[in-house]
């Protein structure tokens, strides 16, 4: 999966259901995707917010990429923004110390940034699956898409491959299954949990799931899916 910044509860449904979880670190960085944004709530309203980067060439890959020099005080803005939205939610006062240590994390390298947001979310929800690396792989890595995930699963000796939903179009069962590998497609079953109105507002940041539900009812939220065997 690439490395998105406290994305919705089912990327993290799906980091809990593996054995091994492959973040990729060498892929190219896209400014329309969900590395370095994501949306919560501002006054019962979707709000977007980012990770400023610094200015750079558009083919580099997400660990060639870095926050800009204003990103501390950006993080302070979007804390602020964070803590007057939520601070009357049920569980602000355990879980804002969580995003607070996200956001305040000074490591400049966006990759790391959001791997070690990945890991920090992880013991909050006591999640222990293996993180592995994508570059820490020894397989050829100018191979795409596809050949790609075959390459890391044989080399990782797995013998079934998880994939979100989306991604049905862009595998062949039959190729998985001339490697000795099942493929599979996780599809979610959210619940939608009180927020402040009754209009509902999904696929928000975890962000939003941890300040209106306890670790236990996540947890529990986090097993709710069906696998959908192409």
């Amino acid at each position: 999966m690439q490395p998105y910044f406290l994305p919705y509860t089912g990327y993290w449904q799906l980091l809990n259901m593996v054995d091994k979880f492959v973040v990729y670190d060498n892929i190219q960085y896209t400014k329309k995707g969900w590395i370095n944004r994501n949306n919560i709530l501002l006054n019962n309203e979707i709000f977007l917010f980012s990770l400023p980067l610094k200015k750079n060439k558009d083919f580099l890959n997400v660990n060639e990429r870095y926050l800009s020099d204003d990103s501390l005080t950006n993080s302070v803005k979007v804390l602020r923004q964070i803590e007057n939205s939520y601070k009357k939610a049920p569980f602000f006062h355990k879980a804002f110390p969580l995003v607070e240590s996200i956001f305040k994390n000074e490591n400049a390298n966006l990759f790391d940034y959001i791997y070690e947001s990945i890991v920090s979310v992880c013991h909050y929800l006591d999640i222990e699956t293996e993180i592995v690396i994508s570059s820490s792989i020894d397989i050829d890595h100018s191979l795409k898409s596809q050949e790609k995930v075959i390459s890391i699963s044989k080399k990782l000796g797995v013998d079934t491959y998880v994939n979100p939903h989306g991604g049905v179009d862009l595998y062949e069962r039959a190729v998985f299954k001339q490697e000795g590998i099942d493929l599979n497609f996780i599809i979610p079953d959210l619940k939608e949990y009180q927020q402040y109105n009754e209009n509902f507002i999904s696929n928000l940041s975890i962000i939003d799931v941890i300040m209106f539900n306890s670790v236990d009812d996540i947890k529990n939220q986090l097993k709710k899916y069906k696998l959908l065997y192409r």
